[in-house]
């Protein structure tokens, strides 16, 4: 038995609210819960997750640091030659 008067209130149908629409009970200590977010509308249940990372992580943390490979640098160094040409021509015309 819980000791009295030290618990706070229970209650058993509690209503979880998003967007103004009740969207499931459950059992809380608060009446009623605001969230923005539940499974219903939260991408990664819903499916419609967008991968916003184009880059691997690894990638640009190598790049970051100095620690990527010979064929990264190079392909980085042409690009940047690349477009070093392209601004130089452009200011000859």
């Amino acid at each position: 038995m819980p000791k009295p008067d030290i618990h706070p209130t229970w209650y058993p149908d509690a209503k979880v609210i998003c967007n103004g629409e009740v969207v499931m009970t459950t059992g809380s200590t608060q009446p009623e819960l605001h969230v923005d977010v539940w499974s219903g509308n939260h991408p990664f249940f819903t499916g419609t997750q967008k991968i916003l990372d184009t880059e691997g992580r690894v990638d640009r943390f190598m790049r970051k640091y100095g620690m990527a490979s010979g064929d990264t640098a190079a392909d980085e160094k042409k690009a940047d030659d690349k477009k070093s040409n392209e601004d130089s021509s452009s200011k000859e015309a």
